[in-house]
């Protein structure tokens, strides 16, 4: 999926903007190509291929192996311990590389990626980008992130403190599950946007405006 256009950043900006004047929270959006490469993903899938062969060696008819040294040493020749080995590392060795090849391409590493792989780091990297953009940075500790990860169609919404004693996560289920539907159609601004709408209502019941808020945080849409 390409990068947002101007105008879903300027959607996004004015949805944040439009949100904090109905109270107090600051919300920070934050939209990321990728939470993780996962080439560990790959280098599994490559030892796993690698692991599998003596196993399907195992399964090969004799025949089929007799038949295989005939077509490489001749008819008469047998092989020796030395040489199986040394075929047997071969072939682990090319199944290894093959594998670990294929798996560069992205797309393919993506889907052979498990969700639950994805849906940890899509977490982690929330949480990173949380407590070094939002967490402790507004007086009241009024801060939220809402995070999309794009190539893995997921989305968190984290919260800092008083927001969060107020606030169970179960709450924000309908901005995640709107913000997500409008990603898989290809419309990730207007996700982002609706995402914030849902967002900025949770909050103007529970941190209604004062009247002396201040902008602490950026109201613009941030990609990575």
């Amino acid at each position: 999926m390409g990068r947002l256009s101007a105008e879903d950043h300027k959607l996004v900006t004015d949805a944040v903007a439009r949100a904090e004047r109905e109270s107090e929270g600051e919300i920070v959006t934050i939209v990321a190509d990728r939470s993780d490469a996962y080439h560990d993903v790959g280098l599994h899938y490559a030892v796993l291929a690698m692991l599998v062969v003596p196993a399907v060696i195992a399964l090969v008819p004799v025949t089929w192996i007799d038949w295989a040294a005939a077509l490489t040493l001749g008819w008469n020749a047998e092989f020796t311990r030395g040489g199986l080995m040394l075929a047997l590392f071969v072939l682990l060795a090319l199944v290894f590389l093959a594998v670990r090849f294929l798996l560069v391409w992205r797309p393919l590493r993506m889907a052979l990626t498990p969700g639950r792989t994805k849906s940890r780091r899509v977490h982690r990297r929330a949480i990173a980008l949380f407590r070094t953009g939002c967490e402790m940075k507004t007086r009241g500790r009024t801060g939220i992130l809402i995070y999309l990860s794009l190539a893995e169609h997921r989305a968190e919404i984290l919260a800092d403190k008083a927001i969060a004693e107020k606030v169970e996560p179960e709450v924000w289920g309908d901005a995640l599950e709107v913000l997500i539907d409008e990603v898989k159609a290809g419309r990730p601004g207007i996700g982002m946007a609706l995402a914030v709408e849902k967002v900025g209502g949770v909050l103007a019941g529970i941190l209604p405006p004062t009247g002396q808020d201040r902008n602490e945080l950026p109201d613009r849409l941030l990609e990575l």
